[in-house]
């Protein structure tokens, strides 16, 4: 069914507020600490998710790294690892809430290491300035943006850990998750197109802006994302 486009926005910013009650959640029952596996938290959170949502649909598998892990390329598959008194620790996680599509991540700090502190704290930080961007520029193409978050991301002394910032979003199944052969679905260097312009049959495109950034001498990294161009004042 195609929706009209009121039906869009309503579904999605609903989807990504049962998105942020799932990490609420996490944080609430403790599921990241030190002694549990990456694995286990994952299996954690598929539980909770059955109490906030039913039956859990995932459009991209769940993904929760530790340490050493959170620095591996984005589509590397990276040996289970359990998690540690001073570990960052970032999950990037996928759920269908009814036909919605929900892509949301947020970055945790065990211990008070300074480094793994600052570059937890400017992930936020950054994301917002990309929204920022977005909003000022109406019309941005998804290089110029990449262009611009890969440069705040250096400015700080890191680089961005994939190949582009975020993608487009919206209904399940009828929008998948984009092909990577499919470059102006991302928010990426090649991607020329405006970002505000309609798909191929004639709907608003939504986008979710996600800010992967590692810090390669110490290897490890962090991880933010949500939907870039609904559910802001401005």
């Amino acid at each position: 069914m195609i929706y009209d486009e009121e039906t869009r926005v309503a579904g999605l910013l609903a989807a990504q507020e049962k998105a942020e009650e799932l990490f609420d959640a996490m944080v609430a029952h403790d599921l990241i600490r030190p002694g549990r596996s990456e694995e286990e938290v994952s299996q954690d959170i598929h539980a909770l998710a059955r109490g906030i949502i039913g039956k859990p649909r995932y459009w991209h598998a769940r993904l929760v790294r530790a340490g050493i892990n959170t620095a591996a390329p984005y589509d590397e598959s990276t040996p289970v690892r359990v998690i540690e008194e001073d570990d960052i620790v970032f999950c990037d996680l996928g759920p269908i809430f009814e036909e919605w599509e929900a892509d949301f991540g947020r970055t945790y700090v065990l211990g008070d290491d300074p480094d793994k502190l600052r570059l937890r704290d400017s992930l936020p930080q950054l994301w917002e300035s990309g929204r920022r961007y977005f909003e000022q520029h109406p019309e941005v193409t998804s290089a110029e943006l990449f262009a611009f978050m890969e440069s705040q991301v250096k400015a700080r002394g890191w680089e961005l850990g994939a190949g582009f910032t975020g993608h487009l979003v919206g209904q399940f199944p009828h929008d998948m998750v984009p092909p990577p052969d499919d470059i102006h679905s991302y928010i990426a260097r090649d991607s020329h197109r405006p970002m505000r312009r309609l798909d191929d049959i004639g709907r608003v495109c939504h986008w979710i802006l996600e800010v992967y950034v590692m810090d390669r001498e110490r290897q490890f990294g962090g991880f933010h994302e949500q939907l870039l161009d609904l559910g802001h004042d401005g």
